[in-house]
Order: structure tokens, then C-alpha cells, then sequence
């Protein structure tokens, strides 16, 4: 349970620090929009996404078991973090964060992280394709520009909404949103090592700027960043609270343990390294806790971010501690600006990283998995989409044991990792 940056420092080097220093920068151009686009699609303040990347970031880095480990909001949060704030209140999410983060670090303290391989990799792609539907569904109100006076969360109420609302489409938004995938799309094919997402999103949101076109932005909905980390306190904790918030608690800290495993696991593919499980699992609960005592949201360890911190040289912890701080630096110093970000541009961000973590290039694999296995990923993905995420985790990784169970002498799951 060794912290990996107390291994990485005994033979670091100024070598090591260049190549460490220029990922984190990378990295931190990739997580500052997609950290502020998260938080806004959990229906939080978007300045919640950036408190999250800098104190979750920093603690994953500092106390977590992989060395290249990039921690942060992610997207498979979105869908539980809108739900507890709309059922129970930004202040219950911060509980419940707090709560999550106890129950991970007890885990790990157990040395629990090896159980990853016993959830089923269906189970796992279910939920991961459900959470994708919901968030590109909940992004098609910006990214169109439709004027709403609110989206029910509920998906099978949503999609009737958005049609509702087809008449108030705005084409400057349309187009503004539409230009910001193409060019993402196009930067990650002829220059991937580039920042793309923050050269896009900034590209199409200077248009938006300089031609004044009616589109909302950061600053039009949500009013000015702060350009300062608020000051930490401690969750207001009473019994009742605790009770209603625990199931809520138990899904985050589950999702926050399997989404930092699976990194740190693609980490290993990359590097051919080999993480501690029960270091990684213990740093996530530290990372909630702290996360949540500065108001933030839930933080795990990011996949899309952690390979990209390895394909720009990162080598060591020291990486994801560059790339939080150079976001606390962005903060400080550019807050004003962040503002100027365009909503649809965010949403065809989001919808790309939703298309990207339904994993499209493995949906042909799917069809000749057993159909016991088919069966399993369906269930947990409409469970996902049109009841509850809770509902489905614990439904699926029950049928799945049972199944397991039911093979007999079946090793644990040794699939691959998906790369979202």
C-alpha cells in the first residue's frame, strides 16, 4: 500500500521532471474543459469540476499506487452526481462524497482492490454504454440551443421534452457545437499530442465572442468563475442524513474504485508497469474526502486523461501533481476567461467523450460474447438508462456472481480494459 510517488522519488532526475512537467501541462489543457463540462452536465457550478481536478488531482497523484495515474471529475459520474444533488441537495452530494471517501479508504485498508477482477466485464460495459446514452441525451439542450425551462432528469421524460422544444433549435448554436467536434475530431487525427479539446472549444468560443452571436455561455448561465480555491469545511453530519445518504455513498465509492482500477490497469497496458491496487483504492478515498471538505465533486482516477498523460511523456506521480497545479494556476489567473466558454461547444464536447466511452469498436465483439454475457450487458444497461444506477450495479453484479456461480470453476474475469 505503498504510495508509487515514494518509490518514483528515490531515483528521480531534472530528465524525469522535463518530461513529467511538459505531460502535466498537456494534460491539464485536456482536463480544464472537460472538468468545467462535467460539473455543468452534473448539474452543478462549473468551478465545482475545477476544485475537483486541482484537490483530487493532487491527492490521487500524491498517495495513489500507479505512476501516471491522472485523477479528476469523469464522466461516469455525471449520471449519479445529478440524481443525489437533485433528490438530496448539493450539500447531500458533498455527504455522500465524504461518506464514499471513508468507505474507500476502509476498503483499501482491507486491501480489497483485488476484487476488481471478480465484476463482470459485462456488467462493467453495460453501465459504462448506459451512463454514455445519458449524458450525450442530456447535452442535446445546449448543443441545439433549445430554450427549456428545465430537462427532467428522468430519460423516458426527457426524450419527449427535447422534441417538444424542436422549434426554439438554434442554428448559431447548432453550428458553434457541430464545429467543435469536427474539430476535435480533426486535431486528434493530425496532431495527437495537441491539447485539441481546449484548442476547439477556446477556437469556437472566441467566434462566439467576437461575432456576438446569441449563444449561451459559462458566464451568461452561470455568472462569473471564482479565481480562488474556496476555504475547506466540514460536512454538516446528523444520523438521518448519514442513512439517506449511504446508498448513494456505496454506488459513488463503488463507481470511484472500478473507474481508478480500470485506469490504473490501461495505465499498465501502456507502460507495462504495475500498479498497488489497495494504495490506488485508499488514494481515491482520501481524494473524495478532500474533494468534498473543499465543496468539490466526486474524483477518481480518469482514464482518457491518464493515457494521455502517458502519450505526452509522463513518467512519474509528479506528473498529475503539475497538472493540477497548472489548473489551480489557470484558476487564479484565468477565471475571467473561462467564462467566455460557449455551452454548445461544451455539450459536443461532452458528446464525443459520451461516444467514446460507449467504446463503438467493441460493439461487433458483443454480439459473439455468450448470450449469458449479452443477456448481463442489455440488463444492466437499460437498468441504467430508464431506472436507476443504483438499481442497476446491484442488479447486474448480483446476476452476474449467480451466473458465475452457476459456470462453476470459472476464473476471474481477465478482460480487457476498456480505453474510454
Amino acid at each position: 500500500m505503498k504510495p508509487k510517488i515514494l518509490t518514483t522519488l528515490q531515483s528521480y532526475c531534472w530528465s524525469l521532471f522535463r518530461a513529467d512537467l511538459m505531460a502535466g501541462i498537456t494534460v491539464a489543457m485536456v482536463a480544464l474543459p472537460l472538468s468545467l463540462a462535467i460539473a455543468i452536465a452534473s448539474g452543478a457550478d462549473p468551478a465545482k469540476g475545477i476544485v475537483t481536478a486541482i484537490v483530487g488531482g493532487i491527492l490521487i497523484s500524491l498517495i495513489g499506487g500507479s505512476r501516471v495515474q491522472i485523477g479528476g471529475p469523469t464522466g461516469a459520474f455525471i449520471v449519479v452526481v445529478f440524481s443525489v444533488i437533485a433528490e438530496h441537495g448539493y450539500d447531500g452530494l458533498v455527504i455522500a462524497t465524504f461518506m464514499a471517501g471513508i468507505i474507500l479508504v476502509t476498503a483499501g485498508l482491507l486491501k480489497v482492490g483485488n476484487l476488481i477482477s471478480f465484476v463482470p466485464e459485462a456488467v462493467v460495459n453495460g453501465f459504462t454504454i448506459g451512463i454514455a446514452v445519458i449524458i450525450a441525451t442530456s447535452q442535446v439542450k445546449d448543443l441545439l440551443g433549445l430554450s427549456m425551462t428545465g430537462l427532467p432528469a428522468d430519460f423516458l421524460e426527457k426524450l419527449p421534452a427535447l422534441w417538444e422544444a424542436r422549434s426554439t433549435l438554434s442554428l448559431a448554436a447548432l453550428a458553434i457545437g457541430g464545429a467543435t467536434m469536427i474539430l476535435i475530431v480533426g486535431l486528434r487525427r493530425a496532431a495527437p499530442r495537441a491539447p485539441g479539446l481546449i484548442l476547439a472549444v477556446a477556437a469556437t468560443s472566441a467566434v462566439v465572442a467576437f461575432m456576438a452571436l446569441p449563444v449561451n455561455t459559462i458566464q451568461s448561465q452561470f455568472g462569473a468563475l471564482p479565481s480562488h480555491l474556496p476555504m475547506p469545511s466540514f460536512p454538516s453530519l446528523s444520523m438521518d442524513r448519514i442513512l439517506e445518504l449511504l446508498p448513494s455513498a456505496f454506488v459513488i465509492a463503488f463507481l470511484a474504485g472500478v473507474e481508478s482500477l480500470l485506469s490504473a490497469m490501461v495505465a499498465d497496458k501502456m507502460t507495462g508497469g504495475h500498479h498497488r491496487p489497495n494504495a490506488e483504492v485508499i488514494a481515491q478515498g482520501f481524494a473524495n474526502v478532500g474533494s468534498s471538505l473543499f465543496g468539490g465533486l466526486p474524483a477518481t482516477g480518469a482514464i482518457a486523461r491518464t493515457a494521455t498523460n502517458v502519450r505526452a511523456g509522463g513518467q512519474t506521480p509528479v506528473a498529475g501533481i503539475v497538472h493540477a497545479l497548472t489548473i489551480l494556476i489557470a484558476m487564479l489567473v484565468a477565471a475571467p476567461l473561462a467564462g467566455y466558454l460557449a455551452m454548445p461547444a461544451l455539450a459536443g464536447l461532452l458528446i464525443l467523450t459520451a461516444w467514446n466511452m460507449s467504446e463503438p469498436h467493441k460493439w461487433k465483439g458483443y454480439l459473439s460474447a455468450p448470450r449469458a454475457d449479452q443477456f448481463l450487458l442489455l440488463l444492466t444497461l437499460v437498468l441504467t438508462v430508464v431506472a436507476d444506477l443504483t438499481v442497476a450495479i446491484g442488479v447486474g453484479v448480483s446476476v452476474g456472481l449467480a451466473i458465475r456461480l452457476r459456470r462453476r470453476n470459472v476464473p476471474p474475469a481477465d478482460w480487457e480494459t476498456p480505453e474510454r
